[in-house]
């Protein structure tokens, strides 16, 4: 009975495989001449949950992505047969920029996926600011990079650098850095924010300090949180240039 119960499950999941949908999605280039690698990350499960397992030995210059974009000849980046889900972007020139996508999954169990669009009141993001700042961390560079909620709940994209000497400078034969990116909840109760224990890891790095102050890595919601679900999907997108105009938030050479 045991068996019989596994084969049908087995043979349901396979199934349910063989009927998803294959997707495409294009990301059409403005600006793209130095491009050197394009992905597409499928981060989060529908109920919050990673894919996969925040890797503490990733890399910057190497993004671990659930798809790889092939150029085609229109100057176009294409990802062909993508399952049906939600995905993250990231685009690397050839001159140390990362471009990262990232949305805001639940923190909590039973929470919504917030967007971009969410835009939460700007006394909360006001007051929310003041009390990163004012707090005490272990990293020594502790920056909110994008908000995204309402007047009850707030998500915040975070950026949490160390750069000062640990014991990691011994590990690596130089000084050290590890940074780490994380969403953040502030729920509205009783009258007053507070943060919630709580948090969502995105990723993980640990690497010379001397190679990471050459790096730049942003954040954009717009190559976030791109939902496929049976039709394909074109996205038009203009390349910033990061590193000049520091228009989007993130790591930049220092």
């Amino acid at each position: 009975m045991r068996i019989a119960v596994i084969f049908l499950c087995l043979a349901f999941s396979l199934t349910r495989q063989a009927l998803s949908p294959a997707i495409d999605l294009v990301l059409h280039l403005d600006g793209g001449d130095d491009l050197a690698f394009v992905g597409a990350i499928q981060r989060w499960r529908s109920n919050g949950n990673l894919t996969r397992a925040v890797d503490p030995k990733a890399r910057i210059d190497s993004p671990q992505v659930t798809a790889i974009g092939k150029l085609a000849a229109d100057g176009t980046w294409v990802f062909s047969g993508l399952a049906a889900g939600r995905y993250d972007l990231v685009l690397l020139t050839r001159d140390k920029t990362r471009i990262e996508g990232f949305g805001y999954p639940p923190v909590l169990e039973f929470d919504p996926f917030y967007n971009a669009q969410d835009e939460p009141p700007a006394a909360a993001v006001q007051w929310i600011t003041n009390d990163i700042k004012q707090s005490r961390y272990y990293e020594n560079k502790v920056t909110p990079l994008h908000f995204a909620g309402n007047d009850k709940q707030v998500r915040v994209f975070m950026q949490l650098l160390r750069d000062k000497p640990t014991s990691f400078d011994s590990t690596l034969g130089q000084p050290a850095a590890t940074l780490r990116h994380e969403v953040w909840q502030y729920t509205h109760k009783y009258g007053a924010w507070s943060k919630e224990k709580r948090t969502r890891v995105v990723d993980r790095l640990l690497m010379p300090k001397s190679e990471l102050r050459t790096w730049t890595w942003v954040w954009d919601p717009r190559l976030g949180m791109i939902e496929l679900r049976e039709k394909a999907v074109t996205l038009n997108y203009s390349l910033p240039k990061a590193t000049a105009d520091k228009s989007l938030p993130g790591l930049y050479p220092y």
